[in-house]
């Protein structure tokens, strides 16, 4: 009897869960559906009749929100993909350094990479746009790729050096029997059995740069070589009217390459969560 209770309680809590996570799943959908609603319409029905369904369905939004972004989406791929390629070279390779090396000094330094970590962004702002300026690098690409570069190496190196330090020694020993270089090593053994982690570091990076609104609306001025998040915010009409249709079918024609890349990315990407992002 009493065993009948506890799985009759059981079931009751299971069944509360599923409820509670049906609830947030409606609550979080439910701007996404409006979202879709309102690329629909267009200004008349949107300030006529905000909570009704389109009528008609305005699907030339799409087309008009594509003539206006697709450049900034190609320019944001470019800088995104680059300066995600360019963190994950440089952050593995330190991270397998402070993983499976000693030298004098290791913990200090990394102890004051990781101290980075605790500077808000919003400080650096004004300085490193000096330091572009300065260097003549203004309205390019690399005003972007470079500070989103340096600036994913501390949270990047974290999660690789915590993986590479679980790789099991035997591979490594084995493979110095074998007469492999440390360079070897690092392409046969650690990158392989590391692509989780990887991929983890490689999703975050890209949804944070593809994400960016500060830094390109302060270093891009020229329509030619912005990103997506400020291109999103210039839907205006010739007499000075957001047009709202339009740019919210841009919002969602933004976040397809997002969609694409977690679709991918997703099973690496929960795995490096939680077999080295969560180990010390």
């Amino acid at each position: 009897m009493a065993l009948a209770r506890s799985g009759k309680r059981s079931d009751g809590g299971q069944i509360l869960l599923y409820l509670a996570l049906l609830v947030l799943l409606i609550i979080t959908f439910i701007p996404i559906v409006y979202l879709l609603a309102l690329s629909l319409k267009d200004n008349g029905q949107i300030y006529g009749r905000f909570w009704s369904l389109p009528h008609p369905y305005r699907w030339e939004n799409f087309g008009l929100g594509a003539l206006v972004i697709w450049r900034p989406i190609l320019n944001s791929i470019l800088t995104s993909g680059t300066s995600t390629t360019a963190t994950l070279v440089l952050a593995s390779l330190s991270g397998y350094v402070f993983a499976r090396h000693r030298f004098p000094g290791k913990e200090l330094i990394y102890t004051a990479i990781l101290a980075l970590l605790m500077i808000p962004p919003i400080l650096t702002l004004i300085p490193a746009y000096v330091l572009i300026l300065n260097m003549g690098l203004e309205n390019t690409y690399w005003a972007l790729i470079l500070p989103w570069t340096s600036g994913g190496q501390v949270f990047a190196l974290l999660l690789c050096r915590s993986f590479f330090a679980t790789l099991p020694e035997e591979f490594f020993d084995a493979a110095r029997i074998d007469g492999a270089t440390e360079l070897q090593s690092f392409g046969r053994i650690a990158v392989p059995l590391s692509a989780p982690i990887l991929v983890t570091v490689a999703v975050v990076r890209l949804v944070t740069t593809y994400n960016q609104f500060m830094w390109p609306l302060v270093v891009i001025s020229s329509p030619k070589q912005q990103v997506v998040a400020v291109a999103l915010t210039q839907f205006t009409s010739e007499i000075g009217v957001t047009d709202i249709g339009p740019q919210m079918a841009g919002y969602i024609l933004a976040s397809l390459p997002l969609i694409v890349l977690f679709s991918f990315g997703m099973r690496h990407y929960v795995r490096g969560l939680t077999a080295g992002g969560l180990k010390a």
